[in-house]
């Protein structure tokens, strides 16, 4: 590692289970954000400053006004511009060493195993859950770790899905919830979640315990307080319940 690497990264170098050979793993590894709206701005910036080697970020839609409260990669000037180019724009001015890949697409059951095909893990940035099911599907089929948040108003969750050694995203939550014509969310809600689902990325990269497997964490932002419950793989998932476990 030259001297300049060392330096940038020396905060989290620091950290006992962390070290030297954390920051190697870290930047052999690709990571896929699917989704670059305030989940999605969030894990990408993270990973990004922590020296993820390759990111490949996907989304098919144009910065919009009413973005900004929460999408921190997207700023004015930005407004219809594809979420991609605004996001790759500045993820590559915070740390040029990153390889990012941007994808203008939206993920559909035609794309969906060439997008995550290379992928160490995969990062849950939607909005929807039946694009989130395609993702856990697809995750679950090609044994890709899937690292799912979602949030509402003050809420969010978050959960980390290892195929054949975790529940699914099916399993957990085998019906979507309603669909609100207009999802109310507090800008900061996602930049809590999606930082956790950044460092829970990075604790998978790198083999660092415990991630959130078998566990779903939810936050409270009203209160301010995290509460966590333990989390069953249902044998009669359609996705996974016949999945070995590893």
């Amino acid at each position: 590692m030259i001297a300049k690497e060392f330096e940038r990264y020396s905060r989290q170098i620091a950290i006992p289970s962390f070290g030297e050979a954390g920051q190697r793993k870290l930047e052999a590894a690709h990571v896929v954000v699917a989704g670059l709206g305030g989940l999605g701005s969030a894990a990408s910036l993270y990973l990004v400053a922590a020296g993820v080697g390759h990111l490949t970020i996907i989304d098919a839609q144009r910065v919009e006004l009413s973005n900004l409260n929460r999408q921190v990669l997207h700023w004015l000037p930005d407004v219809n511009r594809l979420k991609v180019e605004s996001a790759m724009e500045k993820l590559h001015a915070m740390n040029p060493s990153v390889s990012i890949e941007a994808k203008p697409e939206k993920v559909t059951q035609k794309n969906i195993h060439e997008l995550l095909r290379n992928a160490d893990v995969v990062i849950d940035g939607t909005d929807n859950y039946q694009t989130r099911y395609l993702l856990n599907e697809a995750c679950v089929r090609i044994h890709k770790p899937f690292v799912h948040g979602a949030v509402e108003g003050l809420t969010g969750q978050l959960t980390t899905i290892i195929p054949g050694d975790s529940p699914c995203l099916k399993c957990i939550i085998p019906k979507p919830p309603p669909r609100k014509p207009t999802l109310p969310v507090l800008g900061a809600t996602p930049g809590v979640i999606g930082c956790l689902q950044a460092m829970e990325t990075i604790k998978l990269l790198i083999g660092m315990d415990e991630p959130l497997i078998g566990r779903m964490l939810f936050f409270d932002g009203q209160r301010t307080s995290f509460e966590e419950i333990e989390i069953r793989r249902d044998p009669n998932c359609p996705v996974c319940g016949s999945a070995p476990s590893l």
